[in-house]
């Protein structure tokens, strides 16, 4: 039988412990927006020579891109070469037209009324490997300033790899979200795909830094 003071106790704890998880929900929110906003960051964006496409922007990339376009930032657009895959292989042993992801970004640029786009003839796969590529595709055909869009979580990874890759050459990047992406950092976790894109692209981005922590 429990004394008045064991039953005091009692109430005290679990008052406390009431107490505990209203705290932690009404801190979900605001911590969770906080992790989402890590991801993202805009470069300011000013008039450029080209705009390119990252692999991981897709079609929202697309529609960024034209929108910039239209805005006079830039009058063209490039999109990266993808690697030839099985699919692709297979259309081409039976000689017939295959339109891989580069090819289906330029017809999209196309019907959004860019008149000027093209594919960046290195095939990339990942953000290390459009770290490897831009330099050097920049150096080749003299390019002072660029704007590359991107998926708006993938856009602070983005300028880390950037800025490493970029070091010594001439060209200006700015790395700009695109405002089409699923991806919502004000409300991520309310959604399989973007809870699953918020912690997979948080462990990328964590990653990044531990492996380059002066960045």
């Amino acid at each position: 039988m429990l004394t008045g003071r064991s039953r005091a106790r009692r109430i005290v704890a679990a008052a406390l412990a009431g107490a505990a998880l209203l705290g932690m929900f009404l801190l979900r929110q605001p911590i969770l927006r906080t992790a989402g906003g890590m991801l993202v960051v805009a470069g300011r964006v000013e008039p450029a020579e080209i705009i390119v496409i990252a692999i991981d922007a897709g079609s929202a990339g697309a529609l960024e891109a034209a929108d910039l376009v239209h805005d006079g930032v830039a009058p063209r657009v490039a999109v990266f070469g993808d690697p030839i895959d099985t699919v692709g292989k297979e259309f081409a042993r039976r000689g017939l037209p295959y339109e891989d992801g580069a090819a289906t970004l330029i017809r999209q640029l196309g019907t959004l009324g860019v008149t000027q786009a093209e594919r960046i003839s290195t095939a990339v796969v990942g953000t290390e490997s459009e770290g490897e590529v831009l330099p050097r595709w920049c150096d080749e055909h003299g390019f002072q300033s660029i704007v590359v869009v991107t998926s708006s979580d993938h856009s602070r990874r983005l300028v880390r790899v950037l800025r490493r890759s970029m070091r010594g050459h001439r060209t200006k990047v700015v790395v700009y979200p695109s405002r089409y992406s699923d991806f919502n950092p004000d409300r991520w976790w309310r959604t399989r795909q973007g809870l699953r894109t918020g912690i997979v692209e948080s462990q990328k981005l964590l990653l990044d830094i531990v492996l380059h922590p002066i960045s």
